[in-house]
Parts: C-alpha cells; structure tokens; sequence
C-alpha cells in the first residue's frame, strides 16, 4: 500500500431539492502502490461548478451520473507526488478530472489530464479564466453565439466564473455587452471592473423593465447560465436571427420535481422571435483545449481578463461552498484550497 492516506467527499445519498449535509460523506481511502504507468497526484485546489449538481440526480444526462458512494467529480489543480510514467515527473503541475479528494491515481493516458504550461499566473486561474471555465465562456460564445461587432450580448450570472469571462470576450468582439447579476455589489462589479457597458440587478424586482431599457435595440446573443424568470424577460428582447448558447440553467437545478422542470430551450421557443438555441459543454471542442487554454492564460497575464475568486480552505469546506455557490452565495469562480502549493 502507499505511504498516503486519501480523503475523499462522496456521494452518500441523492439529494432532494438543496443538497444537505447529509447527502455527503467524507471517507478516508488507503492508496494502493502504483502499477507501471500510473501517477500518484496530490489535490492542490478543486473547482466547484453548476454542472455537479445535476450529476448527484439519478437521470439521463450527457455524463453518468455519480453513483451512491462514488467520489464527487471536479477538476483540479494537482502535483504529481511518485511517477511510474516516462511522461510526468515528480513535481509536474497538472489539470484532471481527480474529484473531491486530496490524493489520486491515475493512468498517463487519462483523458482530459495535462500539464500545465506555466505562463505566470495563479495555479488557479487554469481552473478559472484560463481553464475549464474560461473555454465554455470561449467556445459557447464563439462557435454558438457568433458574435459580430455591434451585436447586443446579455449575459445572465454576470459576475459568476462563466458569465464575467463572457462579457469581456464579448467586449474583444465589439459587442454591447449587458449583464443580469443579483444585487447591486456585483452590478457594480460587472461594469466598474470587468468592463460591461451595463448590468441589470433581478433582485431589484422590474428585471423586464431594467432590461427593455438595457437593450433598446433587442438581443441578438443571450449566454444562459440561469434560464427561469431570467429567460422569460430576454426572451421578449430576441431579434430576429439572435443566437443563444446554453451552458446551464441553475435556478432549476435544486427542484424537487424535475419533471415539470421549463427548460430554457422550452421558454425560447415562445419567443416572438426564437432564437438558435442549444445546449453545449466545452469538451465538444477537445481538440483545441492547449491552444485555447495558453490563449486564456496569455490574456490573464496581460489583464485583459479580469476576474474574481472565492476561496473555502481545506476538503472539509467543500460541502458548505458547494451548497453557497448553487444559491449565489458565492463571488466568482468557487474554488476550494485542497492543501498548500
């Protein structure tokens, strides 16, 4: 057996409704010694997203659901600790799919696991604006919305890790980018920082007024994150022609009865002008993951993608930031510090 002791969050039960304390369990896991090659990873931050939730569902999904006692899945930052692979060394920085754990085996051949390139930003940031989060704001805005100088692009969860990324690409393009985002903290954020021309706060209660002011010329690209009442008010805003990638719709993911669910596809289609809709996830563009991440990674280092983090310490505060982010409590992208670089 390894000399490491694992710590592992899994799955001890499907949610119903908000995921509870309950619903989780952290285990501890011995290590077995490593087959010829394998690599031994030590987790030193985890990236918490939407996506997960919907994974703890025992339903139909573009990826299996995680099973009763299975670990939770998420990408990480990690350190290869021993090496039985003559591609990693001890000390390589990696980017994988190793879960909520602090250690991890895995195969050199591991699908979706590379090295990270180092390029002078935080070893967070390729769970952020340079990694997973920042090719789903690139692809889905890129080769789904398709946006053209002039165009107006609302973004809902502005100030989220997806959302903000989003703006600012859409700002490279010659967009008139607005954003919806709840409360007037990160509305400020949203235009005062990361460049938005304007932000609309749902919680002010007249989002369909707000917006209708915000977009006098309609909307020609929506970025859903939200879907809900949010996609009920851009919806009457759609022109002719308009496009719009869905990367999730997290007001619904917490609901007890999924089956009466409205899907943002669903409240579209009632547009007076329905757009082109579709869900997307940004490995559909794999092929392309090095040369888009070391172009996120050289805009971070420029600063000419801002962002915002929010940091819970230790594998035992992944629970709670996991529950904070579904309900917006989070600021940014959620990340959790697994153990020290």
């Amino acid at each position: 057996m390894s000399k490491y002791v694992n710590r592992a969050v899994v799955l001890a039960k499907r949610p119903n409704g908000e995921p509870q304390n309950e619903d989780f369990r952290i285990e501890e896991q011995p290590l077995s010694e490593l087959a010829e090659g394998e690599i031994l990873v030590r987790t030193l931050w985890l990236s918490l997203d939407p996506y997960m939730r919907p994974r703890m569902n025992d339903m139909k999904s573009y990826a299996a659901p995680t099973p009763i006692g299975g670990t939770m899945t998420g990408e990480v930052v990690g350190e290869v600790m021993e090496s039985r692979s003559d591609n990693y060394t001890v000390g390589d920085r990696i980017t994988a799919y190793g879960g909520w754990q602090e250690y991890f085996i895995k195969p050199d051949d591991a699908p979706m696991m590379y090295k990270i390139q180092a390029a002078g930003i935080p070893l967070q940031a390729y769970l952020g604006a340079a990694g997973m989060t920042g090719r789903t704001a690139y692809f889905g805005l890129n080769e789904i919305g398709k946006p053209q100088k002039g165009d107006t692009l609302v973004v809902s969860a502005a100030s989220g890790a997806v959302g903000g990324i989003v703006g600012q690409l859409g700002k490279m393009h010659g967009c008139k980018v607005v954003g919806i985002a709840g409360g007037s903290e990160k509305c400020k954020f949203v235009v005062e920082e990361l460049g938005f021309d304007a932000c609309v706060d749902y919680k002010a209660g007249n989002l369909e007024k707000d917006l209708q002011q915000a977009c006098p010329d309609g909307v020609d690209i929506y970025f859903e994150n939200v879907g809900g009442a949010v996609t009920c008010a851009v919806a009457k805003l759609m022109n002719p022609g308009a496009r719009v990638p869905i990367c999730g719709y997290v007001s619904n993911y917490n609901d007890t009865d999924l089956s009466n669910v409205q899907t943002p596809q669903d409240i579209l289609a009632k547009s007076p002008n329905p757009p082109a809709a579709r869900f997307f996830v940004q490995t559909e563009w794999q092929d392309q993951h090095q040369e888009t991440t070391q172009k996120l990674a050289q805009w971070v280092k420029e600063g000419k993608l801002v962002y915002r983090e929010s940091i819970a310490e230790g594998i035992e505060q992944s629970i709670p930031a996991f529950q904070g982010m579904l309900t917006g409590k989070n600021f940014g992208k959620q990340l959790v510090r697994i153990s020290a670089e």
